[in-house]
């Protein structure tokens, strides 16, 4: 937007646009913006700016919205705006098309996940189906002192276990952690700090495209 414009003046302009009767002064008040309205596009936060361009697409009431990389170059709090706005969206009854190269943002805000490769869908599905298909091993990991855990190499689902210096390290694949807490419960072992590492959205990201520059939709 042109650094002088009024924040009422973007939203007046893009109503006048629109076929669809919109209140653009009801948006003010949902996003945030009330107290802006009279503010120059230039004098925005970063966040302020993010709320502002989601009005913007929202002036038509639009059954869908396509949001391209929404959040590129914002720091982390103005992100966290992003995020709100994007759920605010989706809850309204609004379906949105977020395309992003965040992994982190993909695995937090989508119902159903398309990951590309050279102009191809590659995978699709939700965020927790593309983990949980990953062939990535998981990683149990607990404080353990002086106990012999040796016999935890021939549990199932077990492929190998390496202790650094106190902590044991359980790596192996499928429902690791219950397996492996049931395991130690049964022999009498309590680690307060047990927790599982596994793969995320990431990992699934580059397994299926072999290099980090690539997008997801």
């Amino acid at each position: 937007l042109p650094d002088r414009i009024k924040v009422w003046e973007a939203l007046d302009l893009f109503a006048s646009m629109t076929p669809a009767e919109t209140d653009w002064r009801a948006l003010l008040e949902r996003w945030g913006l009330a107290d802006k309205a009279s503010a120059s596009f230039a004098s925005l936060s970063g966040g302020q700016r993010q709320r502002l361009f989601v009005a913007l697409a929202l002036v038509g009431s639009p059954e869908v919205v396509f949001l391209d990389e929404l959040t590129q170059g914002l720091d982390p709090a103005a992100r966290r705006v992003a995020w709100d706005l994007i759920r605010e969206i989706r809850e309204a009854g609004t379906t949105v098309v977020l395309v992003t190269h965040y992994m982190d943002e993909a695995e937090l805000l989508a119902d159903r996940l398309a990951i590309m490769d050279g102009g191809q869908v590659v995978a699709l599905g939700s965020p927790q189906e593309l983990i949980a298909g990953s062939p990535a091993p998981r990683t149990v990991r607990f404080s353990a002192d002086h106990q012999d855990l040796s016999w935890l190499d021939g549990v199932r689902n077990v492929r190998k276990v390496v202790r650094r210096g106190g902590v044991v390290e359980v790596t192996g694949d499928g429902p690791l952690l219950a397996i492996v807490a049931s395991q130690l419960v049964s022999q009498g072992i309590l680690p307060e700090d047990l927790r599982v590492e596994q793969p995320g959205l990431e990992d699934v990201f580059l397994e299926l495209t072999g290099r980090i520059e690539k997008g997801a939709a």
